[in-house]
C-alpha cells in the first residue's frame, strides 16, 4: 500500500506557480517554476496549460524526467489551475500584471485591505475598493472591467483548450461575442470563422466535430460554401460562378452534391447569399455586401456624372495660361486635355505610368479650381499615399478612412449617404488601390453636386481586396478617361521610370553595364536563394548604406512576391530582424518575436486605433507591467496589448501587394525562379514604381523574362463594368 502510494506521489505534483518561464500561446506549451511544499528549490514544470499566471496553484499529474540542459525536471501529462488562496499568492497573482490598473503596488494595498476576501470585492462588492488608497471611480471601473474580461477570457481559454484548439485568439473571441462567447461557440461553431480574424474555417471545422456535430450536417455545408466563397474574395473576386462554388465545396467537404446544391439554395433563400446571372448567361453567387457594392457603386457614379459642373463659367484658355505661369510649367497636349475636362467633367479618370505628369496636371487643376473659389478635397487608400499627396499639392489629403470618419456606435462611417462629405470636388488618388466595397463607401458619402477625379496607375496591381474598381471604369466607358503617356524629360533621365515603361510593353529593363554608378535600377544576377540572402544582406547592412546614405531601417523596403518560402516576406523578416536588430527588450506573441526598435506593419483595419491595413511603424516601447508595445506610426504612439500583437507582422520585407500606394527612397526586389506562380508583369511593374531614389533587382534573369512576358494577371469575376454600362 504505501508503494503504490508513493507511486502515486511521484505522479502528481501541487504547489504555486511563481514564474512563467516561457509560454507558446498557439499551443499552450508552458514552462513554469513552482514552488511545492517539501522541496527547497523550484521545480520546472514543462507541458501544455490553457493559462498560467504568477501565485496560482497548480496540480499536474506526469512524470520525473531528467533534461540533459536543463536538469531535473517534472513533465506533465495534464495540469490544472485554480486561483491562489494564500496571501502570498493572492499577491503574486493580482500584482502580475493580467489585470490592468493593478500593479504590484496596488496588489499589495488590496491584500492587505480585505485579505482572501479580494477576489470576492473585486467581482461582487467592487464599491469598497474606494476605501482603498489611491483608488478612485475610475480605477475601480477600470479593476472590474479587466476583472470580468480576464475571467471571461479565461473560460474561453480553458473551453477552447479542452477542444484541442489554440487558445491564442480568445481575447479576439471575448471581443466579439462577450459572456455568451461559450453559448454561441456551442450553439454554431462556424460563427468563429465568419467572425473572428485568424480563426479560418479548418479551426472552426475541428471544434465543430469536437463538439458531435456531423460531417455531412446542413450547418457545415453551409459554412463550408460561405468559406469558399469568402476565400473567393480574399484573391480578388466579387462573385463566382455557381459550377464553380459548388465543386470547390464538394472538393472541400467531402460530402455529396446534391447537398451541397441542397445547401446553396437555403444561403440564397435566408438572403445569406446572392444568386444572379450576369450578360454571358453566367449564374454568379455573391457576399450580399459585395452585390449591394457593386450595385449602388454604379448607380451613385452614374449619378454623379449628370448635372453641371460645380466649377462657375471659364475661359479655359486664359485660365490655362495663367496656371502655365504661375506654375512656370508648359503643360503637354494631354494635361491640356485632361485639365479642360476638370473643369467641365463631373466625373472623371487620370490615368498613367511614373513619369508621365500625373503629379503636375493634378497639382494644376487644384490651382485653377482654388482660384475659383471651389473646396477640393484630396485623399488616398493609404497613409503613405496621402502623405505624399500631401506633400505634392501642399494641402491636406486624408486617407479614405479617415476621410469618412469610424463611428464605433454605429460600426460604420460617419459620413454616408445621409450625412455627406463637404466639398466641391475630390480627387481620389492611387485609385488602382480601392476595393470594391471602400469604393462605394466613399462614392456614398460625395454630394450629388461635387465632381469627382479618379487619379490613378491602371497598369499596377489591382486591389488587396475584392474587385478592380479603376480598371472597370474605364473599361465601361461610362466617363471620359485621359491616359497620359508622354514620359517628360526629366523622368527619362531615370532608369526607374523608363525600366517600368519597359516592363509594361513585355521588355525588360535596361540595366547599366558593371561598373557604372550613375544609375537608379540595378540588377544583381544570383541563382540559389541563400545567394539572393546573402546579396541582400551585404546590401541592407552594408553597401547602401555606406555608398548612398540609406538608413537600414527607415529608408531601405525589401519587396518580395510572396509570404512563404526562403526568398518570401516571413524568412527575410526573420534574416533582416537578425541583422539589423539582433538584440534588445523582446516580447514573443503569436509565434513571432517583437524587439524595441523593430519595423512593422498593421495587417488589419482598427477603427478603434485609428490604424488601418498596411501602415508602417516601428515599435519604440515594450511594457512588461502594462502588458502593451507602443508602435509609431508616422507622428503618433499607438499602443497594443500584448494580446493584439497578431495585427502586426514585420515589416523589414513586405509583399509587392502590401506596397501599394507607397513610396520608399530604396527598394530591393528578390525576382526568382521560387516565385514562379505569382511571377507577372503587373507584379513587377508595381514593384520598380515604388522606388523614389534607388532600386535593385535581385535574382535570375530567367524570373525576370517571366514575369515581363505575362501580360495577364489572373481575372477577377466582377460585373461592375456591366452594370455601369447597363446605367446608361
Amino acid at each position: 500500500m504505501n508503494t503504490t502510494r508513493k507511486k502515486d506521489d511521484d505522479r502528481r505534483l501541487d504547489g504555486q506557480i511563481e514564474r512563467a518561464v516561457f509560454r507558446n500561446e498557439e499551443n499552450g506549451y508552458a514552462v513554469l517554476r513552482v514552488k511545492v511544499r517539501g522541496h527547497k528549490d523550484l521545480i520546472t514544470v514543462v507541458g501544455t496549460v490553457s493559462s498560467a499566471n504568477p501565485g496560482e496553484w497548480l496540480a499536474a499529474d506526469g512524470e520525473w524526467i531528467t533534461d540533459t540542459h536543463y536538469g531535473q525536471q517534472f513533465k506533465a501529462e495534464s495540469m490544472r489551475i485554480s486561483q491562489p488562496d494564500t496571501l502570498d499568492g493572492i499577491k503574486k497573482f493580482l500584482g502580475s500584471g493580467m489585470i490592468r490598473g493593478i500593479g504590484k503596488e496596488y496588489a499589495e494595498r488590496l491584500v492587505q485591505a480585505f485579505g482572501r476576501d479580494v477576489f470576492d470585492v473585486i467581482e461582487n462588492s467592487s464599491a469598497k475598493l474606494l476605501k482603498v488608497e489611491g483608488i478612485g471611480p475610475g480605477r475601480r471601473a477600470s479593476i472590474r472591467a479587466a476583472w470580468a474580461e480576464q475571467k471571461g477570457v479565461r473560460e474561453i481559454m480553458s473551453f477552447l483548450f479542452s477542444h484541442g484548439v489554440s487558445t491564442a485568439r480568445a481575447f479576439r473571441i471575448y471581443k466579439a461575442y462577450g459572456e455568451r462567447s461559450i453559448e454561441l461557440i456551442q450553439r454554431d461553431p462556424y460563427c468563429l470563422a465568419r467572425d473572428i480574424h485568424g480563426i479560418g474555417f479548418m479551426i472552426a471545422d475541428g471544434i465543430a466535430q469536437k463538439l458531435g456535430i456531423a460531417k455531412d450536417s446542413e450547418l457545415r455545408a453551409r459554412a463550408g460554401i460561405e468559406y469558399v466563397l469568402q476565400e473567393l474574395t480574399t484573391s480578388g473576386h466579387c462573385a463566382a460562378p455557381r459550377g464553380d462554388l459548388q465543386s470547390k465545396a464538394v472538393e472541400l467537404l467531402e460530402i455529396q452534391p446534391e447537398q451541397i446544391s441542397g445547401a446553396l439554395d437555403w444561403l440564397v433563400a435566408q438572403k445569406r447569399l446572392i444568386l444572379d446571372e450576369d450578360r454571358q448567361g453566367r449564374s454568379l453567387v455573391y457576399l450580399p455586401k459585395l452585390y449591394f457594392a457593386e450595385w449602388a457603386f454604379a448607380k451613385k457614379l452614374t449619378e454623379l456624372n449628370f448635372g453641371k459642373h460645380p466649377c462657375p463659367k471659364i475661359d479655359f484658355e486664359k485660365a490655362l495660361e495663367w496656371v502655365q505661369k504661375k506654375t512656370k510649367i508648359q503643360l503637354s497636349e494631354n494635361q491640356c486635355e485632361a485639365l479642360r475636362l476638370a473643369v467641365q467633367a463631373k466625373v472623371m479618370v487620370i490615368t498613367g505610368g511614373p513619369g508621365v505628369g500625373k503629379t503636375t496636371l493634378v497639382n494644376s487643376i487644384i490651382q485653377v479650381l482654388s482660384a475659383k473659389k471651389l473646396t477640393v478635397l484630396l485623399c488616398a487608400p493609404t497613409g503613405r499615399a496621402a502623405k505624399r499627396l500631401s506633400e505634392t499639392t501642399g494641402l491636406e489629403a486624408k486617407t479614405i478612412h479617415r476621410l469618412l470618419q469610424f463611428n464605433p456606435g454605429t460600426g460604420g462611417f460617419r459620413h454616408n449617404e445621409d450625412n455627406p462629405l463637404v466639398g466641391d470636388v475630390f480627387i481620389i488618388d492611387e485609385a488602382s488601390m480601392i476595393d470594391q466595397v471602400l469604393a462605394y463607401q466613399l462614392l456614398q458619402a460625395i454630394p450629388q453636386r461635387a465632381a469627382v477625379i479618379f487619379v490613378g496607375d491602371a497598369d499596377q496591381l489591382p486591389s488587396v481586396g475584392p474587385g478592380r474598381v479603376l480598371c472597370d471604369i474605364i473599361a465601361s466607358g461610362a466617363v471620359p478617361v485621359v491616359a497620359l503617356t508622354e514620359i517628360f524629360r526629366q523622368a527619362a533621365e531615370s532608369r526607374i521610370v523608363t525600366g517600368a515603361h519597359r516592363i509594361n510593353h513585355g521588355q525588360l529593363p535596361e540595366f547599366p553595364e558593371e561598373g557604372d554608378k550613375s544609375s537608379d535600377l540595378y540588377f544583381v544576377e544570383a541563382e540559389e536563394a541563400q545567394k539572393v540572402i546573402g546579396v541582400i544582406s551585404k546590401m541592407v547592412s552594408e553597401s547602401l548604406p555606406q555608398r548612398l546614405g540609406f538608413n537600414p531601417i527607415e529608408d531601405i523596403q525589401i519587396l518580395t512576391p510572396m509570404q512563404r518560402g526562403e526568398l518570401g516576406a516571413r524568412n527575410l523578416n526573420q534574416v533582416m530582424q537578425g541583422l539589423l536588430n539582433p538584440a534588445g527588450r523582446e516580447i514573443e506573441r503569436f509565434g513571432m518575436v517583437f524587439r524595441e526598435g523593430d519595423r512593422v506593419m498593421q495587417t488589419e483595419n482598427d477603427y478603434d486605433k485609428d490604424v488601418f491595413n498596411g501602415d508602417l511603424g516601428r515599435i519604440v516601447a515594450i511594457d512588461e507591467e502594462q502588458r502593451e508595445v507602443v508602435v509609431k506610426i508616422d507622428d503618433r504612439r499607438v499602443k497594443y496589448e500584448f494580446r493584439e500583437l497578431d495585427e502586426l507582422v514585420h515589416a523589414y520585407a513586405v509583399t509587392i501587394h502590401k506596397s501599394q500606394g507607397s513610396e520608399y527612397p530604396c527598394v530591393i526586389i528578390p525576382v526568382h525562379t521560387q516565385h514562379f506562380v505569382m511571377l507577372q508583369r503587373s507584379l513587377l511593374y508595381t514593384a520598380v514604381t515604388r522606388a523614389k531614389k534607388f532600386a535593385v533587382l535581385v535574382g535570375t534573369r530567367k524570373a525576370m523574362g517571366l514575369a515581363v512576358s505575362r501580360a495577364e494577371s489572373r481575372e477577377r469575376v466582377t460585373t461592375l463594368k456591366e452594370r455601369l454600362q447597363s446605367q446608361k
